[in-house]
């Protein structure tokens, strides 16, 4: 009886230390960010979708005003919101206002959507000291958090899929048509240019 006690104090106690938040931001293409982050520890959930505009049910072929964006689900036992604004903002081109790497316009900039006081005051702190480390005006604002619309099925997962697409170079795979995608615009290689070996994912 009592080694029932103690594991559903134990279970009790891992629920309680458990304390799910929400981080929405923006970073150019949405399938890059939702690759950057799901594997981080602490992170139980990225969907991608888009925010920021006035327009009702967004779509893919008609989200003017809105963000590409992605809304992070964590345990911020394991990892705190500026952890991840901090990782967010060092995975993009920080000082590009017209879109990011290869995808140009609105739909593609940056910016932290913000729900509350403490990630405001957190957001802001975690881009003053980005722009200490590169020693440049960062271009990412903080905004306040918007309805986010979860983006189409398709969407979700795209840089895991198995599907066969047609791409420049032939038909492919969406998880190597990914590959493909990221590389040709760059990304990474920007992202490494910008932020040596702070850059993350660092891949």
């Amino acid at each position: 009886m009592w080694k029932l006690a103690i594991a559903v104090l134990l279970a009790t106690t891992g629920a309680a230390a458990a304390q799910t938040e929400k981080a929405i931001v923006a970073g150019g293409c949405f399938w890059c960010v939702e690759s950057d982050f799901e594997p981080v520890p602490g992170v139980m959930g990225v969907v991608s979708g888009y925010t920021g505009g006035s327009l009702q049910n967004p779509t893919y072929k008609n989200h003017a005003g809105h963000y590409e964006a992605v809304e992070i689900t964590f345990d911020n036992a394991v990892i705190s919101y500026d952890e991840v604004i901090a990782k967010f903002l060092r995975s993009v081109d920080v000082l590009d206002a017209g879109g990011q790497f290869c995808d140009r316009g609105d739909a593609y900039r940056t910016a932290v959507f913000v729900s509350s006081d403490a990630q405001k005051k957190a957001a802001v702190a975690a881009v003053a000291n980005a722009e200490a480390a590169l020693g440049k005006k960062i271009v990412t604002p903080v905004l306040a958090a918007k309805t986010f619309w979860i983006a189409e099925d398709y969407h979700q997962d795209y840089y895991k899929g198995s599907n066969i697409v047609l791409t420049r170079a032939g038909p492919k795979s969406q998880a190597n048509a990914y590959k493909f995608y990221r590389k040709a615009c760059g990304r990474d290689a920007r992202v490494r240019e910008l932020w040596g070996a702070e850059a993350f994912p660092g891949k």
